[in-house]
């Protein structure tokens, strides 16, 4: 048999929050409700669905690789030059071509101990070494980031807000970091979570874009916009940059339908409003309960929060999924034993997910 290299052989696969399908048959249950994969509760905009139905009728056809007619729509939306973008199956894949495009084996990447496993799964398939700084208060330090930087990096991560803790850094703290960097360190401001974000010390990755040619942002249309399974992302930076990373890029590797649907979906700024505040109105309601309850959790930004239950995690996931709520245990996302993350629902399902916790919470044994 064959042998794969081997500096993938014990690398994990990536495991996703728990199907909805599978929690039924597993269970019995004829209701579920999944709040583990931070998708969006009220679905995609109307005209995204429809946009989506209608391409279907080109099936049989090629999409366009620099899906340009999007391209050129979102270029406008966001301010920046058509060149300055690239697109993805999910920001997933513009991670996975940033890592292809700029590490090498023996190159260093600097990243969160506890983030979005992605970045590190890249690099480790590149073969390049992977630099991890533990978070501080659940945010990333950046000064610690700053100070394992050597002239072997390439590439920094910046999830913002953090996948899993939901955490933020502000404005100021990100262009602190970006100047005192090499510019000849490519640094990868993740803000998947971007458009759910309301405090204004929120970083403004756009200005800082043309401050500085050696940052990439990554945004998506999984999120606030309710296309994860059509998966279609992206990159925004240099012109260079972008240009190399393109020459990377899969052919085709956005749909006819990503692409419609996106475009329909990037015109609706009512419905991402109207999830702005729903998922704001969440946020509060599920930190006021926390607090009732005497949970610790961490400042949330994006919409999911991230709660220590004082409980081993995997046993609140097993006993909320027992009630047909799906969460993320904190074991599975990193260093949280006692912590699960909760993606915001809809009022409904916030407020059955908080009755669910409360009696999982009783039944189980403090261990603290």
């Amino acid at each position: 048999m064959i042998q794969p290299k081997p500096n993938i052989v014990h690398l994990p696969v990536y495991q996703p929050g728990k199907p909805i399908e599978e929690v039924k048959r597993e269970l019995g249950l004829e209701r579920i409700v999944k709040l583990a994969s931070n998708e969006n509760p009220f679905g995609c905009p109307p005209a995204a669905k429809a946009a989506a139905m209608e391409e279907l009728a080109n099936a049989g056809l090629y999409p366009d690789g620099s899906a340009a007619e999007l391209r050129d729509a979102l270029a406008a939306h966001l301010g920046v030059d058509g060149g300055q973008i690239i697109f993805g199956a999910g920001a997933d894949e513009v991670i996975l071509m940033i890592a292809r495009a700029y590490l090498r084996p023996g190159d260093e990447t600097v990243m969160a101990r506890d983030t979005f496993g992605q970045y590190k799964h890249n690099a480790a398939v590149e073969g390049a070494a992977v630099v991890e700084v533990p978070l501080r208060d659940g945010k990333h330090d950046l000064q610690a980031m700053l100070d394992e930087v050597t002239d072997k990096t390439r590439v920094v991560w910046i999830c913002n807000p953090n996948n899993p803790t939901g955490t933020i850094v502000t404005h100021k703290e990100v262009e602190a970091f970006l100047g005192r960097v090499g510019e000849d360190v490519l640094v990868v401001l993740d803000e998947a979570y971007s458009e759910y974000v309301m405090t204004p010390d929120y970083p403004d990755g756009l200005s800082l874009l043309r401050q500085f040619p050696n940052l990439v942002l990554l945004r998506t249309f999984s999120k606030i916009y309710g296309l994860a399974s059509l998966r279609i992302g992206y990159g925004i930076g240099h012109p260079d940059v972008v240009r190399a990373i393109n020459q990377v890029r899969p052919p085709f590797n956005t749909t006819r339908v990503a692409q419609k649907a996106a475009l329909a979906a990037l015109q609706d700024r009512a419905f991402v409003e109207r999830c702005r505040q729903l998922n704001a109105e969440g946020l509060q309601y599920l930190a006021g309960e926390f607090r009732r309850l005497g949970l610790p959790f961490y400042p949330a930004y994006g919409n999911f929060i991230m709660v220590d239950t004082g409980r081993p995690s995997a046993d609140v996931f097993a006993a909320l999924l027992r009630k047909g709520y799906i969460v993320r245990a904190g074991h599975q996302l990193g260093n949280f034993p006692t912590s699960i993350r909760v993606t915001v629902g809809s009022r409904e399902q916030n407020e059955g997910f908080i009755r669910a916790l409360e009696d999982v919470l009783a039944s189980l044994r403090v261990n603290v």
